[in-house]
């Protein structure tokens, strides 16, 4: 299934806007409910690193599957929680910086886990949506 430039463009965005939702729960945390703002950064964050590697691989000739585009983002995800274990100087030097805190984070939560792979499911759902007709079209 080949992306076309308006899948490209799509996937942009949803980046940007998913950035900008996740900039904002943290500016207005205060009126969140606790259980929501807890988990929405991490959600959401794991759902930028799915359309971002949705828009990466529409760049190549390669087939980017829904699934392997799911599995790629949990595994992502998932491999920047456990690095949350590892603790030298230079990467909490990066981890100290804001762009550093907000990629790789302080420390290990199974919660982020949990908020990781709701994230990417709702972003793997939302992504169907884009590609059936996207695809309907090319059929017509």
């Amino acid at each position: 299934m080949k992306q076309s430039k308006g899948s490209r463009l799509i996937y942009s965005i949803i980046s940007i806007f998913i950035v900008a939702a996740g900039l904002l729960s943290r500016k207005f945390s205060a009126y969140l409910p606790s259980s929501v703002n807890d988990y929405l950064g991490d959600a959401l964050w794991a759902s930028l690193i799915f359309f971002l590697f949705a828009l990466l691989f529409s760049f190549t000739r390669n087939k980017s599957k829904p699934i392997f585009l799911f599995s790629l983002s949990l595994i992502f995800c998932y491999a920047i929680e456990l690095s949350q274990f590892y603790h030298e100087e230079w990467i909490d030097a990066i981890r100290a910086t804001t762009l550093g805190g907000l990629v790789l984070g302080f420390g290990f939560l199974w919660s982020d886990i949990i908020a990781y792979t709701i994230g990417v499911s709702a972003a793997a759902i939302a992504d169907f949506f884009i590609r059936v007709p996207t695809q309907k079209r090319r059929n017509e």
